[in-house]
């Protein structure tokens, strides 16, 4: 895939980190939206959503260059150097993530697998017979009321990652439109502008 900057393309999102990427928008989507509706279909996107998360922590240290955490996870002062570089109109681009997108990907993991996580030991509690029912006594959870103590921080963190994804998406569109390119096609392709 030709670019009209520079000519040529490169690689930086590997086919495991799109497949994740979009399988995860789905899972997250179907789970949030069938919250109290569909309990059969909430609980198996939520455990599409923790087995996910688990796999992209693997990925993260074993993975392709753009994958890996060491690639783009930065400190505190350098999403806030970036952060200030955006708001004042400057600021490199990065081929794979920026220092505050690095960021935002880390706590998006942690959310997720808080609020997938609780939501399996919430059913373990329910359902005590259940392959997670182990799990859930396992923490002293039994019954609806063991439910209950998880249930509002479980709805916390599906709400907290939402808003969290609404940010990661005005991240997408604010560089989108800084540096003048589509940053969702590579996350389609594999492919960005060298």
């Amino acid at each position: 895939m030709q670019s009209s900057k520079t000519g040529s393309s490169v690689k930086v999102w590997d086919l495991f980190i799109r497949v994740f990427h979009w399988a995860l928008v789905a899972a997250f989507t179907i789970a949030y939206l069938t919250e109290g509706e569909i309990l059969g279909l909430h609980v198996w996107a939520g455990y599409l959503v923790f087995s996910l998360v688990v796999l992209r922590l693997i990925w993260g240290v074993i993975g392709t260059e753009h994958a890996r955490f060491s690639g783009f996870v930065r400190g505190p002062g350098a999403v806030l150097t970036h952060l200030r570089e955006v708001v004042s109109g400057g600021g490199k681009r990065y081929l794979g993530h920026n220092p505050a997108g690095g960021a935002m990907i880390v706590a998006l993991l942690i959310c997720l697998a808080l609020t997938s996580g609780l939501g399996l030991l919430m059913f373990g509690a329910i359902y005590p017979d259940s392959a997670l029912g182990d799990l859930a006594a396992l923490f002293g959870l039994h019954g609806e009321m063991g439910a209950e103590s998880l249930e509002e921080v479980h709805e916390f963190f599906a709400n907290l990652t939402l808003l969290l994804v609404g940010l990661h998406i005005a991240g997408v569109v604010v560089e989108s439109l800084r540096h003048r390119e589509n940053l969702i096609r590579p996350m389609v392709t594999g492919r960005k502008p060298s």
